[in-house]
């Protein structure tokens, strides 16, 4: 199957077609600026292309990479018939969605009921969603969710210590985000461990400049650092991550700003950008700090502390663990904040492979092989997650549709 994956973000979609035979990418792209001067890079035949085009808005761009992929010079299928499926990333699906779905309009409603949890992300997925299938009529959509690994959490991970009724009234609780990435490098790990997955206790690091962890005992989300929001949890590249609420209120009575702008502050101005004054980038904190920059070095180390705290509390959760793993862009190439973080594991006796470690952005084991937890180093694929459980939706969907067939010709 030709399966075209779309991630649509606030101003942006990057998509993706690949064979699910061969899980090989046959076309990559990304539009930027939706809304504003637009621009589209795309991948194809080992060459990249980019051009600058108007996008006011998401179904636009869509039409836009749909041409692309059919060109007669840079295309990649001759007929959009070629595409057997679309899998959207759904940013939040609530309480609603434990897993991946076809996207029926049924479906897409109560996706639509869950936007006030996500403003940003899901009313441009489900623009996306809408002009597929304008595009693409007959063929199939599955929407495979960012909060859906989650959903296994237990009711005491989840419930915030407010009054339940809000719980009840608004659906205030913790979801999580990233799932499709968690789901997808904690099963990976289980395959490089030889074990299988419900036999394995695994703490998760999503580290990007958004960051997360999860704990996953037996295959299974017990446990995430992210809430309501993609706010909560570590310290990040601009969101503050945990902070006692009443800063919230202590700092707009100082300043004399209102709830928007302080909330504005905590997500796109604080996390290491704000403790450093230098930048969301680890690069150039890594660089300011070399130079001595205290306050470049002190968003590090406040950083991998955040980290530390959490893997430790998910080991009790989870009572136990069987290895660590670090994905995303932080957590696949960045050595130092790796080694900074396991060094305050000795007592699981574990010990990095300072050789493997060094290596950026590869698959591999990197800790010793007398360690008894294992520390794992994998390049998360959200794109091949999403390819992967459209195909399964879909064929499942033609499974059922050929039983129901032949039932009824009997």
């Amino acid at each position: 199957m030709n399966i075209l994956v779309v991630n649509c973000g606030s101003s942006s979609l990057k998509f993706q077609l690949i064979d699910s035979d061969t899980e090989q990418v046959s076309a990559s792209g990304n539009c930027e600026r939706i809304g504003l001067d637009g621009m589209i890079t795309y991948k194809a035949h080992g060459e990249k292309f980019v051009t600058e085009t108007d996008l006011p808005e998401h179904g636009i761009a869509i039409k836009k990479v749909l041409e692309l992929l059919v060109d007669k010079e840079r295309g990649v299928i001759s007929s959009l018939d070629e595409i057997h499926a679309v899998g959207h990333r759904m940013v939040h699906g609530g309480e609603k969605f434990a897993c991946s779905t076809l996207l029926t309009e049924e479906v897409l409603k109560t996706v639509e009921s869950c936007n006030d949890l996500a403003p940003l992300h899901n009313p441009p997925t489900l623009v996306g969603v809408a002009a597929c299938k304008e595009l693409l009529p007959t063929t199939p959509m599955v929407g495979v969710f960012d909060t859906a690994f989650h959903q296994t959490m237990p009711p005491e991970a989840y419930i915030y210590g407010l009054p339940y009724e809000y719980y009840e009234k608004y659906a205030v609780r913790r979801y999580g985000f990233h799932g499709t990435s968690h789901k997808y490098v904690s099963l990976r790990a289980a395959e490089i461990l030889g074990k299988k997955p419900e036999d394995l206790k695994i703490v998760v690091c999503h580290l990007g400049n958004g960051s997360s962890i999860s704990a996953v005992d037996g295959g299974k989300c017990v446990d995430t650092s992210m809430g309501l929001t993609p706010l909560e949890g570590l310290v990040m590249g601009t969101r503050s991550g945990d902070i006692d609420p009443t800063c919230i209120e202590f700092i707009a009575h100082k300043e004399n700003l209102s709830l928007e702008q302080v909330m504005d502050i905590i997500n796109k101005k604080s996390g290491v950008l704000g403790i450093s004054g230098v930048s969301s980038d680890f690069r150039d904190l890594d660089e300011a700090a070399k130079a001595g920059n205290k306050r470049a070095d002190l968003a590090l180390r406040v950083f991998s502390h955040s980290v530390v705290k959490y893997i430790g509390s998910f080991i009790a959760v989870m009572n136990g663990v069987d290895a660590i793993v670090f994905t995303a862009g932080i957590g696949e190439n960045d050595d130092i904040i790796r080694s900074r973080i396991i060094e305050h594991f000795d007592y699981l006796d574990t010990t990095l492979d300072q050789k493997a470690n060094k290596m950026h952005g590869e698959e591999r084991i990197i800790s010793t092989p007398e360690s008894k937890v294992k520390v794992i180093c994998i390049p998360t694929n959200e794109e091949l997650a999403i390819c992967r459980d459209t195909v399964e939706i879909v064929t499942k969907k033609m499974v059922e549709d050929t039983v129901k067939d032949v039932l009824n010709n009997n």
